[in-house]
């Protein structure tokens, strides 16, 4: 018996010291926690600003409810926004949500990430935007990404919630679109218990986000902010200006989120270094399809795609009488979930790579440690 699990707590005394700071300080709702994690967060990535919210789903519906309410960009209900058919469901929900026209392209067989040429192809007069997503750890060719948005004029939104810590040519994922969403749930690269964060040097579109974070309100904006107006402290107090939500976080969160970020560079080396020999020893079975590093990935986990089904569901029998626990790669091919009945929606030509990944894939999970013993025997177990 191998006994492997998704995911593993990252917790030590530092988070419980953290979390009794917060109950002695009597201070539970967002409040200095969130704003000192907010300015930590933000200059790690190498970002001017940071948004907390209560998960990376919330920072979706926010970056793109932001986008929408400036003026400064040019989206607005009913145009059309491209997405990969892999994601998770919220990547696409808040596109429904805010009223978007979703278009799925398919993915790169290699990557798992867009297929930039499928990219290029069906990009119309109605697209305005894409929400790319950088899969499992896995960051997107970005050199072509930001021409090809540039050439077409589209604002280019990073779901970056499965790849903190990635890199491309040494820039953080989720710091090349106009903003870039993380998620800080259990199973991910740091956690907070729930938690989520956009990162944008906009500072306008930061503003707009922390007003719609707390019911779209201006109270806790700048002062020389032009939403906020302070013509009268008293009214100030309750000033609606946009139609917003309540996902603020708690301050429990950021406190434990300020001690995982002093471990993110441990947990990151960790990860990398089981990522690396993960590809070099599965690599070595010509029948599986791995995913290519396009250039520093995180490893969220390690995706393999199997030769056809039957063969997937042995190693998924193997798995079950070993204790290790797997999952489908993100959601597969979302647009086979019921779900998108609800979606104003279409779909770019076919999604060939997608089905496979769909029909054949699965994940197993990365860690923060030494895995190597752990990931012999499950090479092992695959090639019996």
């Amino acid at each position: 018996m191998i006994n492997y699990p998704l995911a593993a707590d990252t917790w030590d005394e530092a988070e419980y010291d953290a979390i009794n700071r917060v109950i002695k300080s009597n201070r539970f709702t967002i409040g200095p926690e969130v704003e000192l994690f907010e300015k930590e967060f933000a200059e790690f990535f190498g970002s001017k600003y940071a948004v907390m919210v209560n998960s990376g789903s919330s920072a979706n519906l926010i970056a793109i409810s932001a986008l929408i309410l400036s003026d400064k960009y040019d989206l607005n209900p009913g145009d059309e926004v491209i997405v990969p058919a892999v994601s998770w469901a919220t990547t696409y929900t808040v596109l429904h949500q805010c009223g978007l026209k979703l278009k799925f392209v398919d993915i790169d067989i290699d990557t798992f990430n867009l297929n930039l040429d499928v990219l290029e192809s069906a990009i119309s007069e109605d697209t305005k935007a894409i929400f790319a997503v950088n899969l499992l750890g896995n960051p997107n060719d970005f050199d072509r990404l930001l021409d090809i948005c540039e050439s077409k004029d589209l604002v280019l939104i990073e779901d970056n919630c499965e790849s903190m810590g990635a890199t491309y040519k040494s820039k953080y994922t989720g710091t090349f679109g106009v903003c870039g969403t993380f998620s800080t749930f259990y199973s991910h690269h740091m956690a907070t218990m729930e938690g989520g964060m956009i990162l944008t040097d906009d500072e306008e579109l930061n503003d707009i986000m922390k007003s719609i974070r707390s019911h779209g309100w201006t109270r806790n904006l700048r002062e020389n902010s032009r939403f906020a107006t302070k013509k009268d402290d008293f009214y100030e107090l309750f000033n609606f200006i946009f139609p917003g939500y309540n996902v603020r976080p708690v301050e429990m969160e950021a406190a434990i989120g300020r001690e995982q970020l002093k471990k993110l560079p441990n947990f990151l080396n960790e990860r990398k270094n089981n990522g690396k020999y993960f590809l070099e020893l599965f690599g070595q079975i010509d029948s599986l399809n791995l995913q290519k590093n396009q250039d520093d990935s995180s490893f969220f986990g390690f995706p393999i795609i199997f030769k056809d089904k039957e063969e997937r569901q042995k190693f998924i029998n193997l798995c079950d009488e070993n204790n290790i626990e797997y999952r489908p790669i993100v959601a597969g091919n979302f647009t086979k979930n019921k779900v998108i009945e609800y979606f104003n929606y279409s779909i770019f030509d076919d999604l060939t790579n997608s089905d496979i990944l769909h029909e054949n894939g699965l994940f197993i999970g990365n860690h923060h440690f030494d895995i190597k013993k752990e990931l012999d025997e499950i090479y092992n177990l695959l090639i019996k």
